[in-house]
């Protein structure tokens, strides 16, 4: 059977496993999900994810402490701890599940072996997970490197159209210190695939963090720089006020993390960036224990 026939079926496995198809079409017939201490689990090497925000562990963590873990872990066993699996899919719930003090995790094992594993991990993250632009465009480039997937197939898999596929991998030829503010937040998505189109990318994005420059005045600029109409003329950056700074520093002293708060009218939000999931564990321990008191 031809290679391009076979890859399709792969992303229908995983979703069958995932819970997205009927598992009838899934390629190995997974055995009924049990519970399993939560430390014999182990994190996956291969996962492409690198960060795991604050958000999307807060969002996991309230449905978890709610209603449990709904959706099953996929695991396989690991040949030199019996007692021992690896995650192949479902990482962030597994550490969702240790911040909300679970002791036991369903899953569902699943013989497979090196290779398939990193498969489905990359390809069960840019197909459920919101990546940042770098670790999506990562995962895509590894699955035509890795596997020999094409741009039809990748679509197809995950869901995304053939540009949206081949602007992403395109990311990734932008300077790397453009890369690195992709990667901490600073320009979004949107604006690293303006990026590629102007002449000097790395001082267009200095540009976009320290002016706060919008996707179209990206684009503005990148038709300035063929020839194509003026550059847009840059809006004021805001400047906070005392009793908000005073605010961040307040909150800064009190948790040990930085702290951004942005206001918008009457409403607002308040941003903690950490560093690592110890000190993410040490905040959730210490507001649980404040609200405790």
């Amino acid at each position: 059977m031809a290679e391009e026939a076979v890859r399709p079926r792969l992303g229908r496995g995983l979703a069958a496993l995932i819970g997205d198809v009927d598992e009838a079409t899934a390629p190995e017939r997974a055995q009924a999900a049990r519970k399993v201490p939560i430390e014999f689990l182990r994190p996956n090497p291969r996962n492409p994810r690198k960060y795991f925000s604050e958000g999307q562990l807060g969002d996991l963590l309230g449905s978890i402490v709610q209603r449990g873990i709904v959706q099953p872990i996929i695991v396989r066993p690991l040949p030199d701890l019996p007692s021992a699996y690896e995650i192949v899919v479902g990482e962030r719930r597994w550490r969702a599940a240790q911040i909300a003090g679970l002791h036991e995790v369903p899953v569902v094992v699943v013989e497979i072996d090196d290779k398939t594993s990193r498969e489905y991990a990359i390809v069960e993250n840019v197909q459920r997970v919101d990546l940042n632009a770098i670790e999506e465009a990562n995962g895509y480039q590894r699955l035509i490197d890795e596997f020999g997937y094409n741009y039809v197939d990748l679509a197809q898999i995950v869901g995304k159209s053939r540009s949206h596929v081949n602007n992403m991998i395109r990311i990734l030829h932008l300077p790397s210190e453009v890369r690195e503010m992709i990667e901490r937040g600073e320009i979004t998505a949107g604006h690293a695939r303006a990026l590629l189109s102007v002449i000097d990318p790395l001082g267009v994005a200095k540009r976009v963090v320290e002016k706060g420059l919008s996707v179209r005045d990206v684009e503005a600029i990148a038709h300035a720089d063929h020839g194509n109409g003026p550059e847009p003329k840059p809006r004021r950056a805001r400047t906070k006020d005392a009793d908000t700074r005073a605010a961040e520093q307040s909150l800064e002293t009190a948790i040990g993390l930085a702290v951004t708060i942005h206001h918008r009218g009457e409403t607002g939000e308040v941003r903690i960036r950490y560093k690592s999931l110890e000190q993410l564990d040490a905040l959730c321990r210490q507001m649980r224990e404040s609200g405790a008191r």
